[in-house]
């Protein structure tokens, strides 16, 4: 492996300066093989322990977008219904089960058995961090998203997950985005208002 270098300008674009949050996507599909390959990129991202406690859902089916419906707020309802692809980002309350394989380096179980509490915040911490990775993997493989909060997680819970093992953390409608129906970019912090060097 070579010494890491920087990006180009372009990738940076794709993947931050360029990128947006979209609503509206083209009428195109999303091939099963693109959603293997977002996996194949974003379960490098480091996780604590390596947990990799992410469990990524894909609704596709107009059926599956249906169960999602009486879950979902006034102002997410018409832009999920009519993404090509929806993810639930959920966290797996049981990942701790398999660190023997994933861990290897110490008996890992044993700090999470029996607490439920760092179970769980260990299991949102990171599967937020893959949620991150999930957006950017997307995006550099050409693809747009729309992370949304909005929704009742409690509802989606007992529609896709009702054996309790899986927690929905957040949401993503995914495809190509329509850019004709994007809206002027938001301000961002500066990194004097957002940052601190000490």
């Amino acid at each position: 492996m070579v010494d890491s270098v920087p990006v180009d300008s372009v990738s940076f674009d794709q993947l931050f300066r360029e990128a947006r949050t979209f609503s509206y996507f083209l009428p195109k599909p999303v091939a099963p093989a693109t959603l293997q390959a977002i996996h194949e990129l974003l379960k490098w991202g480091p996780t604590a322990t390596n947990a990799q406690p992410g469990h990524f859902l894909f609704l596709v089916s107009p059926a599956s977008r249906e169960r999602l419906k009486p879950a979902l707020s006034t102002g997410n309802l018409a832009k999920t219904m009519a993404a090509p692809v929806t993810v639930v980002v959920a966290e797996d309350l049981q990942f701790h089960e398999t660190l023997a394989t994933k861990f290897p380096h110490g008996n890992a179980q044993a700090w999470f058995d029996g607490q439920p509490a760092l179970i769980a915040e260990t299991a949102r911490r990171s599967s937020s961090l893959q949620g991150a990775y999930f957006i950017l993997a997307a995006r550099a493989l050409g693809l747009d998203c729309g992370p949304m909060s909005g929704f009742d997680a409690t509802q989606v819970d007992k529609e896709f997950f009702p054996d309790g093992r899986y927690r929905a953390n957040f949401l993503i409608n995914l495809g190509y985005g329509d850019r004709s129906r994007l809206h002027a970019r938001l301000p961002r912090l500066t990194f004097d208002e957002a940052c601190q060097i000490l």
